[in-house]
């Protein structure tokens, strides 16, 4: 299977590291993305320009290739249903894709397998909303198209009823929460599962996106078996081929419940690529193509700082504080390959270890607050 021919829908950061673990095993790789600037371009042995949503596009450019992965969900699932009919390989399979594709699908896939995951009520449109007022506070949350914290609207009382959006959804429970923690699972076509350990998220309080990671989470033993159960559960339920990466919340009273899924490489393994005998990249690597699965083995703690583009500033990235950094003992910045910055864009990642946990605190923030990603232009 390592002489395949293997593509990529999507070449943002995800490819690109899935290209990095690629040229480890002389993987011969096709990247198709909708940017002619993609961070994948460059280094990418085959890269197409094209609609990842578009049928023709993506049928054509699977027809020649063997094996089909993707970066990002929001794919043609059409496309991908008619390849897997000529026989060609896709992990995550199309079907995966098409619940996890559309949340209100997703959370009645939870209900039904009974996976644990907060109360619910799908919606068809604003108006429908306004029947629900009983039901708040709630998260709003669009079916689908939301995206990195887009797509989700808090509706706390009445008066905020307007913020509802008008297409179908679903209103979540806004359940209290003390953490948000992650699992990246891994299965093979022959059923082989592996986890890698809980992880422990912290989001801008704006933005909805992971600022920060630590690993191991910081949580008792007997939340983490759940953790791992729940997230083992999950992929076995899925039937998935691949990554899933299994969101948490864990409530004051010690439940864990499902807040939603990823059927790729994600955010919350990142550090995964210096902190872990194999990270989630190789990892992914070795199940779509039904290879045993490597050791999750953490070579001790370990966090991971989000690098966002500064608030107020847009055009060529300069990156403030890269000497700091690299001084830094156990410091690994990984960037990837955007030229231009944006507020909040995501324009690279830091891994940070130590064997001591105030220690590897007390790093996250020095980096935190030492390197800014800017623009001698400002927005």
């Amino acid at each position: 299977m390592l002489s395949s021919r293997i593509g990529i829908l999507g070449g943002g950061q995800l490819g690109l590291m899935l290209l990095q673990a690629a040229v480890d095993w002389n993987l011969d790789i096709h990247v198709l993305d909708p940017d002619p600037e993609a961070p994948c371009r460059k280094i990418a042995p085959h890269f197409t320009q094209g609609s990842l949503q578009d049928f023709d596009t993506v049928y054509n450019f699977g027809k020649d290739l063997d094996v089909i992965t993707i970066e990002i969900e929001k794919v043609n699932v059409e496309a991908l249903e008619a390849l897997e009919k000529e026989g060609k390989k896709i992990y995550p399979q199309p079907s995966v894709i098409r619940q996890i594709q559309d949340k209100r699908i997703q959370k009645q896939f939870y209900a039904d397998k009974q996976l644990p995951t907060a109360e619910f009520i799908l919606t068809e449109n604003r108006e429908d909303v306004a029947n629900y007022v009983w039901f708040l506070p709630a998260f709003h949350k669009l079916g689908k198209d939301g995206y990195d914290g887009r797509g989700v609207q808090r509706l706390s009382s009445a008066d905020e009823l307007g913020k509802a959006f008008d297409k179908p959804g679903l209103l979540e429970k806004a359940v209290p929460f003390e953490k948000e923690l992650a699992v990246i699972v891994a299965r093979n076509a022959n059923g082989q599962i592996e986890t890698f350990p809980t992880v422990e998220m912290v989001f801008h309080p704006e933005h909805n996106l992971v600022e920060y990671l630590f690993a191991p989470a910081q949580i008792s033993g007997e939340v983490n078996a759940k953790a791992q159960q729940i997230a083992r559960k999950t992929a076995e339920a899925f039937q998935i081929v691949g990554l899933l990466a299994v969101e948490l919340f864990l409530t004051p009273d010690g439940q864990v419940l499902i807040n939603e899924v990823a059927p790729r490489p994600h955010n919350s393994g990142h550090h995964t690529i210096r902190a872990n005998a194999t990270s989630q990249y190789e990892q992914h690597w070795r199940a779509i193509l039904n290879l045993p699965l490597g050791s999750t083995h953490a070579y001790g703690p370990s966090a991971m700082v989000n690098l966002l583009g500064e608030d107020g500033y847009q055009g060529p990235a300069v990156y403030e504080g890269m000497e700091k950094l690299l001084a830094t003992p156990e410091v690994f910045p990984f960037l990837y390959w955007k030229a231009i910055t944006k507020p909040f864009r995501k324009m690279g990642h830091i891994t940070i270890m130590d064997s001591d946990i105030a220690s590897l605190k007390a790093k996250a923030d020095f980096v935190r607050n030492n390197i800014k990603v800017i623009s001698h232009k400002t927005k």
